[in-house]
């Protein structure tokens, strides 16, 4: 179905092709899943496929893509739209018209389907993906969660023989996610479809795939096989896999139920360690969380780094076509000293039974025209604290964080943040009180230049020149003056826009699907800064959707349905009680509380140091 001849692309002004002498056949009727770090041409790989590279995007195209017979090289996409299916990572830049429903009609409408044929397939479409009561919802008034299954929604209704997704579950609740799982298959079972689909959450998708399509490395060799076959061998595997290799399992668990049927030796040497408990220091987050007395000092409860456990290494965040170089050891050392330059940021309002709250909720309620979006919230934020907002998507999440940075104005109740009403109060002085990473990290970039933005960064915050410029350099080290923000990748964008916020050291910081488009090893990265702020003081608050992020971070789960919050406590009490929200190494070792690869590694190292010392 797909054929790549000899293919190389290379961009404009790159100093080396982001594919190069691609040669293989993805088979039709098939879920093929590429996978590979960040970087490595994955993008570049589904354009090619869909005419958008070079069509689109520009640079150069060596060699032969085929789809259905027709060459990427001499039909444009409009003439392969009837073939290929595309939806990017980007759901806003998809869209064409203004209304759910017309957007998913509108596709079919281009390729001049009989109205009949249109409405039906609509309907079905619909209900496939739980979009009925959006039907005749604005677009623009979705959640990021929602705009990306009607951008799923509106490449399925022409019944193309080709689906080309990239990243189709980043905004995506894990119910949701299923969802969306379950009808790819169902098309590639029932109706032969080809799906090709770029992931970097594989704990979602690996076990759906038929083939695997590793790209080890930028300008390496693909290597296509069997999931087992390239979960082997894969620098990129989802926690299940991770577990498996620290086990010693094979072959390799590709899904929960397989490694449950493994994992009954794991628990026995686990139970040896006497499991997670309040006096173990990898366990502390499993107490309740007590706020602190001072902003310099973190709860109790705080996520700890086991001492000798080696991380996967820090990924190499570069600009396409960029040749990389190592990260900065110990950034986020370095980060909480560049955020101390400048004297302290203001004192947060005081909270409940006396301690330093940098934001307080109390009976909030928002409604959307006619939308309740938050219903009677309440909710205190400690210093050093890291709240992990989960829920299905159009829950609220988006919502509150928005109303926490004051964008947002609240119908009834009362938002505090550092003493002031955030919609009441002129954003310069909010600047460093509160801090806001949105969905889109391009939301904040809007200069031609990295040195233009940590410019103007300094200047919003009244920082001294060079405070940015240095925050950039400790998240992205690599990362010239003179790119162009839109032609980073996504976690440099994020690592960018995070920059950028903490120029005005906001003692509450915001992040709002902060993981999206980040591989593992960026993830790594991005947890490791956070810790580093949450231990200098600053409150996190992050929306998300990655399960195995609130376990590895966060102190506090925070549940929201329907705009109201339906759980709210420690990480470790909340998360392996909710079979939606439990991470991977909780659901395996389920009923015992493990809740993260490290955990379990820390706590296999312990025993085996307590049985060599028993043996001495």
């Amino acid at each position: 179905m797909i054929r790549f001849e000899q293919v190389s692309v290379t961009y404009e002004d790159a100093p080396a092709p982001s594919l190069q002498n691609v040669d293989l056949v993805i088979p039709e009727g098939e879920l093929t899943l590429l996978v590979g770090p960040s970087g490595v041409g994955k993008s570049t790989l589904l354009g090619a496929v869909s005419g958008l590279v070079p069509h689109f995007t520009g640079g150069t195209l060596r060699g032969r893509v085929t789809v259905a017979g027709r060459d990427t090289r001499t039909h444009k996409p409009r003439e392969l739209a009837d073939v290929v299916g595309t939806v990017g990572q980007d759901p806003l830049a998809h869209f064409v018209t203004d209304v759910v429903e017309d957007e998913l009609a509108y596709g079919m409408e281009s390729l001049g389907l009989p109205p009949a044929v249109m409405r039906r397939r609509v309907e079905e479409t619909l209900d496939l993906l739980g979009l009925n009561e959006l039907r005749d919802r604005p677009i623009a008034t979705l959640s990021g969660g929602q705009q990306q299954r009607v951008a799923i929604g509106s490449v399925l209704t022409p019944h193309p023989r080709v689906l080309v997704l990239d990243e189709p579950t980043s905004a995506l609740d894990p119910a949701a996610a299923e969802e969306v799982l379950a009808v790819l298959q169902r098309l590639v079972h029932d109706l032969g479809t080809t799906v090709l689909m770029a992931e970097h959450r594989l704990e979602r998708v690996v076990q759906y795939a038929d083939q695997v399509l590793l790209l080890p490395s930028p300008g390496a060799t693909p290597v296509i096989g069997t999931p087992a076959e390239i979960m082997a061998v894969s620098p990129v595997h989802p926690p299940v896999v991770s577990l498996g290799r620290l086990a010693g399992w094979s072959p390799l668990p590709l899904s929960i139920r397989d490694a449950r049927r493994r994992a009954a030796p794991l628990r026995s040497r686990l139970s040896a360690a006497a499991g997670p408990n309040p006096s173990n220091p990898l366990d502390r987050r499993s107490e309740p969380t007590r706020p602190t007395a001072s902003r310099g000092s973190a709860p109790d409860s705080a996520p700890q780094t086991p001492a000798g456990l080696k991380l996967p290494a820090p990924p190499v965040l570069e600009a396409r076509g960029s040749g990389g170089g190592a990260p900065v050891a110990g950034a986020p050392g370095l980060l909480a000293r560049l955020l101390r330059r400048g004297g302290p940021a203001p004192a947060p309002t005081q909270g409940p039974r006396g301690a330093t709250a940098p934001a307080t909720v109390r009976d909030l309620s928002v409604r959307r025209g006619r939308v309740q979006a938050l219903h009677a919230v309440t909710l205190a934020v400690a210093p050093g604290e890291t709240i992990a907002l989960m829920g299905r998507n159009g829950a609220g999440k988006s919502t509150l964080l928005s109303t926490l940075v004051g964008t947002v104005t609240p119908t009834t109740g009362e938002v505090t943040v550092g003493g002031r009403t955030p919609h009441r109060t002129a954003p310069p002085e909010m600047v460093r009180r509160v801090g806001l990473v949105p969905q889109e990290p391009r939301d904040l970039l809007y200069a031609d230049t990295v040195a233009a933005e940590c410019a103007a960064a300094d200047s919003d915050a009244a920082a001294p020149p060079g405070t940015c410029r240095d925050l950039v350099s400790a998240l992205l080290p690599d990362v010239c003056d003179d790119i162009h923000p839109r032609d980073l990748s996504e976690g440099q964008r994020l690592a960018l826009a995070l920059a950028l916020v903490l120029t005005g050291r906001p003692a509450l910081l915001l992040l709002d699907e902060p993981t999206r488009g980040l591989d593992y090893a960026a993830k790594v990265r991005l947890v490791e800064i956070l810790r580093g702020l949450a231990a200098d003081g600053h409150a996190i608050v992050l929306a998300t959707h990655d399960v195995e992020l609130a376990a590895e971070l966060a102190h506090r789960v925070v549940i929201l349905a329907g705009g109201e919050i339906v759980a709210d406590g420690p990480t470790a009490e909340v998360v392996v009680s909710s079979p939606a929200f439990a991470p991977q190494v909780a659901k395996v070792l389920a009923p015992d509380p493990w809740l993260t690869v490290r955990q379990v590694a820390e706590a296999l190292r312990a025993t085996e140091a307590l049985d060599a010392a028993e043996a001495r």
